[in-house]
């Protein structure tokens, strides 16, 4: 699941786990209704349906429209059938599952390797190397180009084998290198397909 994707679902969630707010929602999915009308219906104060309409509104779940003096809201089922093809499949979901799992993963191979700031030792599983060089390549900033000097400096902080380290991130795609000089790859520069060559 995509980071933007997540973010969605993620936004949906906290504004729909709300009772007052899911009540809203039933209430629209049965029809329009004014703020007025909600409120009488919920037993609140106006001003915090209005409150919790905005927040639905700013997420793309109601839509308002004036009649008159009054603004009539309604559920907007289209924005929830978008919602549903996009991030509710069984897959995007299951991608949820795998990120936690990744992360916990991640956690865990750096507990075990890594002492504070220092690498105790390098691992031989290369996904668990990867894992210590992730953590390793944050320590460079994206906008610096680095003498190797500079880089090894940086480097013997956590672990004195400069060479394996400096020459692993450059194979990861973490790094590059041109003329002795060393920069910060992004991300996405980085294939998925890599990770999985020697795991």
């Amino acid at each position: 699941m995509e980071q933007e994707e997540f973010e969605s679902l993620l936004q949906l969630f906290k504004v729909i786990g709300n009772e007052s707010r899911l009540r809203i929602v039933g209430l629209l999915a049965n029809q329009e209704r004014s703020v007025g009308e909600l409120a009488t219906l919920l037993d609140l104060k106006e001003p915090t349906v209005s409150h919790h309409l905005a927040l639905m509104k700013n997420l793309g779940l109601v839509t308002a429209e004036a009649v008159g003096n009054v603004r009539i809201h309604r559920l907007n089922a289209g924005f929830l059938e978008g919602m549903s093809k996009e991030l509710f499949s069984k897959e995007k979901l299951a991608d949820l599952a795998d990120s936690v799992t990744g992360d916990a993963r991640e956690r865990k191979v750096l507990r075990s390797f890594l002492d504070g700031q220092r690498i105790k030792e390098i691992p031989a599983q290369y996904k668990k190397q990867l894992v210590i060089l992730r953590w390793l390549v944050e320590k460079f900033e994206f906008s610096v180009r680095y003498s190797e000097r500079e880089l090894n400096e940086i480097i013997k902080q956590h672990h004195p084998d400069t060479a394996w380290l400096r020459r692993s991130m450059i194979d990861r795609k973490l790094m590059a290198r041109e003329k002795g000089v060393y920069w910060r790859l992004p991300d996405d520069a980085r294939s998925p397909a890599a990770d999985q060559v020697r795991g």
